[in-house]
């Protein structure tokens, strides 16, 4: 529908003509209950607006998605709903000075994730729902001026079934069976929410004196559904919150301004979390339900720090579009590893930054779509996409730099400035930029226009020139830039010198910090130094590049890469080696070798287990075809050798257990994954709970070992949500025609499922191991995808189209269909060319890999 796709002119033009006073949203939602599941479900919304125009007589519109109108009120006149709301939009004629519009509508539960979204539990048959808006959904559940800048206090009442709670962004009471909640502070619509439902809650408090005298008192709450409480450590989510609570309040002098701070664990969740103020939500895989390693509770630590930074970044100060998205998530992705690291046990955060995170950005810093962090948002569609590697994790890593660029202290000093100077309003890029050049007294406007307003990552790649007694006569730091973003920047590096210590280990000896502008700069305070064996550039991940090796350099981690004994050192190594497989630079086969060699040292567990995930893709999508038998030998067998002899009930035997599910498939392989779920064989220390047992009947079922009885059988042992998903994807991976042919039309031509569901259909169905069995769906895919874009949400749209690309269909003949496709279809929805752009970039890239690791041997 044309007006759902709000346009950044439109949203402009509306802003320049009317402000909001306030909202009075009241929502029934006793019809989440009763009935059969197979109709369409809706839910009464009256919304009532005081909103003001500057241009009286003029003419605007309000925004709102639902299946019906029941009356439309402005200023006391009854309008017909059929003559003036189309679906997504309600026109407004002959505006007053003062208005109040009331509309009465029916809006659909959502299945998709999108507006109010929901669950019926299968253990239970219990009902439980939430809100999810980012960027523009909450008009699928009341009507609203959908746009951050024209921001207005809300009031909420809640109409419920019986037995039920319901949260909202404000304290919330129930009286007469209607809940009502206390007035918001001026926030945008995306960030209004409601939570219902039989969720398990849990409480706690969170005090704080200041230096004045003055305290605050912050009352917490953590909840999820009934069937998760078991594994519901609730004491680590608030211990998490509370420090983070006192870390920004030790930074930002600013006391948390959203009252209360609930924080919800929700079901067939399509993000991470959502920034809602004082009632944030977060997907509830965020709650374990078997053993993981401490990366698992580092990233969920990470994610409640990031959402809590969202209360200042992005609630409290917010950007005028979403051009400026990165005014609020990459200053929460660097808040959240900054916070994790000065705040809570997890102090080698910056490691998974380096190794996790900016691996994410420098991904998409190299499509065809790359944007600079200030990006060019011209609707809502390209504000969807751009919740992207560069808006998080480049921002992030851009703001790391301007750290070492301006100074820890000027830039908190710059966000303290900016926080008090635009509370609850909107801003742009030039308004923290002003602030920051106060504190700073560097020239803000140039280093914006390098970091934040240009796209691409530059290369660094040291030069060494040894004299004859074999020390340093020049070391010098080369910079360069793609054609199709030749930017070089100005980055503030450290460059490491490395060498072993006669005991082996690979150790530094010297480092400078320096400052690269241009393409070569000499680093003239390392002249002197006796001869490294390692030269890193970019030493302790100041700056946001790709870091390149001198010959010996890379020699040298070929054979002692596992001697570094400095694991952020190792951790940029890893990095850095894994760019260089992707970019043809590096054979598929050596980094696989070198995982094989090295990762069984590797100390850091979150760094281990992206090792895994990359030795995973070098083989699948990089390595040649002729060595991919070869290859998956290897992996298999290493990643078993590993496996028994890792430390019994060690995190690392649990990662090898994971990634030895991941690789196996030669018979006796799946024969023991077999055993150990049939407990006839087990390993020292390996508990083999019901996550893992589904992790074990993945390959089972995609290599044909596992059917749909034995897949029923252990649905009927895990009859959760959470088992129903395993469920889908192994009956989507199993080698079969018909298998397929199903999964394709669940997906594909029917909406019956949930989001959880597409996305485990989905993952189950494009295995490695069956490209002959999916090779006809390229042809589909592409039939497909315009009509699944315009007839789906944008959600299911994004999953589809980049789901079941076929990317395993790597010959150049898929390129061709994809090029094919791009030629004849120039019309299409911008948003869904980018992604159909990104996918064909990613296999011309991986037929690029392939031809350099075939040329390792001559093939």
């Amino acid at each position: 529908m044309p007006g759902e796709n709000l346009s950044r002119d439109e949203a402009r033009e509306r802003a320049a003509l009317l402000s909001v006073d306030g909202y009075e949203v009241s929502l029934d939602l006793r019809s989440a209950v009763g009935g059969g599941d197979g109709e369409p479900r809706t839910f009464r919304s009256v919304t009532t607006i005081r909103f003001r125009c500057n241009e009286p007589g003029a003419a605007s519109f309000a925004d709102l998605i639902a299946p019906g109108v029941t009356a439309v009120s402005l200023n006391g006149r009854d309008l017909d709903p059929s003559e003036v709301f189309d679906g997504a939009r309600i026109a407004l004629e002959d505006l007053a000075e003062e208005n109040e519009l009331v509309v009465d509508a029916q809006c659909a539960y959502s299945r998709t994730g999108e507006g109010l979204h929901r669950f019926v539990d299968p253990e239970d048959g219990e009902v439980y729902l939430y809100t999810q808006y980012e960027p523009a959904d909450a008009r699928r559940v009341f009507a609203n001026f959908e746009q951050p800048d024209l921001k207005a206090p809300y009031r909420f009442e809640v109409r419920a079934p019986e037995g039920w709670t319901v949260w909202s962004n404000g304290t919330g009471e129930p009286a007469d069976g209607v809940w009502r909640f206390a007035e918001t502070k001026p926030i945008s619509t995306y960030i209004t929410c409601v939570v219902a439902g039989p969720y398990h809650y849990v409480t706690d408090t969170y005090e704080r004196v200041f230096e004045d005298g003055s305290k605050l008192e912050i009352p917490l709450g953590a909840m999820c559904r009934k069937g998760l409480a078991p594994h519901f450590d609730a004491d680590d989510v608030f211990l998490i919150t509370k420090q983070g609570l006192d870390f920004f309040h030790d930074h930002f002098d600013y006391p948390y301004p959203f009252g209360k701070y609930d924080q919800a664990f929700v079901p067939e969740y399509n993000l991470g979390a959502m920034e809602n103020p004082g009632l944030v939500t977060f997907r509830e895989e965020y709650i374990f339900r078997g053993k993981v390693t401490q990366a698992s509770y580092e990233a969920r630590a990470n994610v409640i720090l990031h959402e809590m930074a969202h209360m200042w970044f992005g609630d409290l100060v917010t950007m005028e579009w979403w051009d400026d998205l990165w005014l609020k998530e990459s200053f929460a992705d660097f808040m959240g590893t900054f916070g994790a690291v000065g705040a809570t046990r997890f102090k080698d955060a910056w490691i998974t930054f380096a190794n996790r995170r900016k691996a994410w950005a420098y991904r998409a810093d190299q499509l065809p779509s790359t944007h600079p962090v200030t990006a060019d948002i011209r609707d809502l569609e390209d504000a969807k996409l751009n919740f992207d590697g560069i808006t998080y994790a480049k921002g992030a890593s851009v703001l790391k730099q301007l750290v070492a660029y301006a100074g820890q202290d000027a830039f908190l000093e710059g966000a303290r400035r900016y926080f008090k100077r635009h509370a609850y309003g909107n801003t742009r890029l030039g308004d923290l930029l002003s602030v920051l050049g106060e504190t700073s007294g560097r020239d803000m406007a140039a280093w914006a226009r390098s970091w934040l307003q240009t796209a691409g990552v530059n290369s660094l790649t040291p030069q060494v020139l040894l004299d004859p007694e074999g020390r340093v006569a020049e070391l010098a730091v080369v910079q360069e830039a793609p054609e199709s973003h030749p930017e070089e920047r100005p980055h503030r590096v450290a460059v490491g010198l490395y060498r072993r210590t006669p005991e082996g280990a690979l150790e530094r000896y010297a480092r400078v910090e320096t400052d690269v502008e241009g393409p070569r700069t000499v680093v003239a305070d390392l002249a002197g130094a006796e001869a490294p064996e390692l030269v890193l550039v970019n030493d302790d991940d100041l700056t946001y590049c790709k870091v390149r090796f001198d010959e010996t350099s890379l020699d040298t981690l070929r054979t002692h890469l596992g001697a570094l004994t400095d694991p952020l050192a190792r951790a940029l190594c890893w990095s850095a080696l894994w760019n260089m497989t992707r970019d043809a630079l590096l054979p598929a086969r050596d980094f696989v070798g070198l995982v094989l060699r090295f990762a069984g040292r590797e100390s850091d567990i979150g760094v281990l287990q992206m090792l895994h995930a990359w030795a995973n893709s070098a083989l699948v999508h990089y390595a040649a075809p002729q060595w991919r038998q070869t290859g998956a030998e290897q992996l298999a067998e290493g990643a078993l050798r590993e496996l028994r002899a890792a430390g019994p009930g060690s995190e690392q035997q649990l990662a090898w257990a994971r990634f030895f599910a991941t690789v196996a498939f030669a018979e006796p392989d799946l024969e023991f994954l077999k055993d150990l779920l049939d407990g006839t064989t087990s390993i020292d220390g390996l508990e083999v709970d019901q996550e893992l047992r589904w992790a074990f009947l993945e390959p089972l079922a995609a290599h044909g070992v596992a059917d749909e009885s034995v897949l029923a059988a252990e649905l009927a042992r895990d009859d959760t949500a959470s088992g129903k998903r395993h469920q889908v994807r192994c009956l989507a991976a199993r080698p079969s025609a018909a298998v397929k042919a199903q999964a394709w039309a669940q997906v594909v031509e029917s909406d019956a499922l949930s989001n959880a569901l597409v996305e485990a259909t989905i993952a189950g169905f494009d295995q490695p191991s069956q490209r002959e069995l999916t090779a006809a769906y390229a042809q589909k895919y592409f039939a497909a995808i315009e009509r699944v874009w315009r007839e789906r949400s944008i959600q299911i749209g994004m999953d589809v189209v980049r789901g079941l690309f076929p990317a395993l269909q790597d010959r150049p003949e898929t390129v061709d269909a994809t090029d094919a496709w791009l030629d004849s279809h120039p019309d299409a929805a911008p948003a869904l060319r980018r992604l159909v752009l990104e996918a064909r970039d990613d296999l011309a890239r991986a037929l690029r890999a392939q031809e350099c690791d075939a040329a390792a041997t001559g093939h």
